[in-house]
């Protein structure tokens, strides 16, 4: 009962981050008490759940598929930073919002990715080696990226962010696949609930941002709405397109497209209120991303589920 429980509230994390976003706008008061510091412990056990999670023969996955698993890297890390350094100069965005924007697309995927591919029927085990893959490769990455395309905009030192990114994804990381290699019990018994608690966890932090900042985010309502979301939608088709490109199966075209479209928003918000300042509006966009992406992943869930049969 308690496990189906946890299976719903983990599945339903789309439903929850619109009801959150709206309530953080509407009555911010709600998350504030969360406060900034929290964030990096926050992201931190999210991390910590997802290492206890895996075990050696992941890592060994992620070299069997080794096509599509570079397939979905090489997409998120060249074409999300491109796309969203593009969208930011179009639309002429405002320095910090554009960083923000550039920012959260330069991050991996999400663990919030991996539920959605379960929804739209495709690849669970695919999402999970990418998503691990995608993580490890943005300690580097991430920070590189960052800096060169958002350097124009604002001052980005790639070292700051490469430091931050090391205590907060890989540390947690290597302990969460450390105890599970050596207490795997207790990893197991732990591991049942680090789903939810990690959903909890993403929405206090995206609850905290959009209510910290309210009054600039509904100042700018329009413009940011609309970058974030252009983001997202191009992230979501340009994968599917790009894995129908290289002749991939219905499953590995709708995971490649999840895994590209949504990013560890998690993860750019915890940079952005780190390393750019509390009253900054970095962190805007990166904290509207998980509102977003989750409903755009929702609705493409839904219509491929009802379409085809589950190839998995």
């Amino acid at each position: 009962m308690l496990a189906n429980c946890i299976r719903m509230g983990t599945n339903l994390f789309p439903l929850w981050s619109v009801l959150v976003g709206i309530l953080a706008l509407v009555e911010p008061r709600c998350f504030l008490w969360f406060g900034k510091e929290s964030i990096g412990v926050g992201l931190g056990i999210i991390m910590l759940g997802m290492g206890m999670t895996l075990k050696a023969e992941d890592f060994v996955r992620v070299w069997k598929e080794p096509k599509v698993i570079g397939l979905g890297v090489c997409a998120q890390f060249l074409i999300m930073p491109a796309w969203g350094a593009l969208i930011a100069y179009v639309m002429e965005l405002p320095p910090e919002m554009a960083v923000g924007l550039i920012l959260v697309a330069s991050c991996p995927g999400g663990t919030a990715s991996n539920v959605v591919v379960f929804l739209a029927r495709g690849k669970v085990a695919l999402s999970v080696s990418l998503t691990l893959a995608s993580t490890i490769a943005a300690i580097w990455m991430t920070p590189l990226l960052t800096s060169w395309y958002a350097g124009p905009y604002l001052p980005v030192d790639p070292w700051a962010l490469f430091r931050g990114i090391l205590l907060v994804v890989l540390l947690p990381l290597t302990v969460g696949v450390g105890w599970n290699r050596f207490f795997p019990k207790s990893a197991h018994k732990a591991s049942a609930y680090s789903p939810l608690v990690s959903v909890l966890l993403i929405l206090l932090i995206v609850g905290f941002v959009l209510a910290a900042k309210r009054t600039l985010i509904l100042e700018n309502w329009v413009t940011l709405t609309l970058s974030v979301l252009a983001l997202h939608a191009g992230g979501f088709f340009l994968g599917f397109r790009i894995a129908r490109f290289f002749g991939l199966t219905t499953g590995e075209r709708r995971t490649l497209s999840i895994e590209v479209g949504m990013q560890n928003s998690g993860l750019g918000t915890s940079l952005a209120t780190d390393y750019f300042g509390k009253t900054s509006m970095v962190a805007a966009p990166c904290a509207l991303s998980a509102v977003m992406h989750c409903l755009i992943g929702s609705f493409l869930a839904i219509r491929w589920r009802r379409n085809s049969e589950p190839e998995e």
